[in-house]
């Protein structure tokens, strides 16, 4: 048994247990999202102490150095004092404006902090249950909005996706804290052509992505390739469309891979056909948001095909069952 102190608190962390499985059971919000160390959203700092070096795993040497690691890879064998990447967050309460079904799986929620919440398209947040836990979406929305878009799907058994379709009611106030990532339209480069992938309610962080790079004017070609096993978890399509059709440089495709697909889907998965159709990746920049198992073949496939890592952003969910509720 190790201890760790964080935010003037002290943990005991058992020796089978990761950090953050370990704090978060505890009661401590550290945010994450792969829990497989592909996307670095538990990215800590040891105050004290030294961390395993299997935790700075795919960090770069800067961050080694100044004893950096992530959270869900540490299975600490000495006592630390750790604290977050730029310090905590707290937490901002938020008034429901508004609640809308999507399909028959997911919902908009719509959201209005009562604190200032800068925050860019794609990122993601923590939405707190009232008995305190949390899970983490993505904004699917446009800071210039004056809200907070979320897209929740409807999870066996899940305890906060559960409350949210069953429970959460217009003008309700629930608490907030973030956003974290790095998975965000950036500006400068207007000619880039950028591929967006995504399964399920991945789409909501690349639909956010998407809607920035319009309207921050990008002229390179854009490719979103949207997938699901069924029609029935492919959602947004009108707008899609709509949005494709004034646009001439927005290429959008609908993926089904588990069923026959019938005009206007495509028979396979979103990530095969996309990199069918482009097979050389370099010079593009690359989004691949939904299942962690998609996202992490595709990030290496993207490599391979000749795309920069520093042009490859991931924002991998979990769906796992006593997991949170990503999405």
């Amino acid at each position: 048994m190790t201890l760790v102190r964080y935010e003037g608190k002290t943990f005991e962390v058992g020796p089978q247990e990761s950090l953050l499985d370990s704090l978060n059971a505890q009661g401590a919000a550290i945010p994450s999202s792969c829990r497989s160390g592909l996307c670095q959203t538990c990215l800590m700092q040891a105050r004290s102490g030294v961390p395993p070096e299997s935790s700075q795993s795919g960090l770069q040497d800067a961050l080694r150095l100044e004893h950096y690691f992530l959270a869900c890879l540490c299975y600490p064998e000495e006592d630390l004092e750790v604290s977050l990447q730029g310090g905590a967050r707290p937490l901002i309460p938020a008034r429901v404006i508004r609640l809308e079904r999507l399909s028959e799986t997911i919902r908009l929620v719509a959201l209005r902090p009562e604190a200032p919440m800068t925050f860019r398209a794609g990122q993601f947040i923590h939405l707190f249950h009232e008995t305190g836990i949390f899970r983490s979406y993505s904004i699917a929305n446009l800071p210039s909005d004056d809200e907070i878009q979320l897209h929740v799907k409807r999870q066996p058994d899940g305890e906060v996706s559960g409350w949210i379709h069953e429970s959460l009611e217009v003008n309700q106030t629930i608490n907030l804290r973030g956003p974290w990532g790095e998975s965000f339209y950036v500006p400068g480069y207007p000619d880039q052509p950028l591929l967006l992938i995504g399964t399920g309610t991945g789409l909501a962080p690349l639909f956010g992505i998407l809607r920035d790079a319009l309207s921050q004017g990008h002229k390179g070609p854009i490719k979103l390739f949207h997938g699901s096993r069924h029609p029935e978890g492919l959602y947004l399509g009108a707008e899609l469309k709509a949005l494709s059709s004034h646009s001439s440089h927005l290429e959008y495709r609908a993926c089904v891979s588990g069923d026959e697909a019938a005009h206007p889907y495509e028979r396979g998965r979103a990530s095969d056909l996309a990199f069918r159709e482009v097979s050389d990746l370099r010079g593009w920049r690359i989004f691949l948001s939904g299942h962690p198992a998609m996202v992490k073949e595709a990030q290496m496939t993207a490599f391979l095909a000749g795309a920069s890592l520093r042009d490859i952003r991931i924002d991998p969910f979990t769906f796992t069952p006593g997991s949170p509720d990503s999405g």
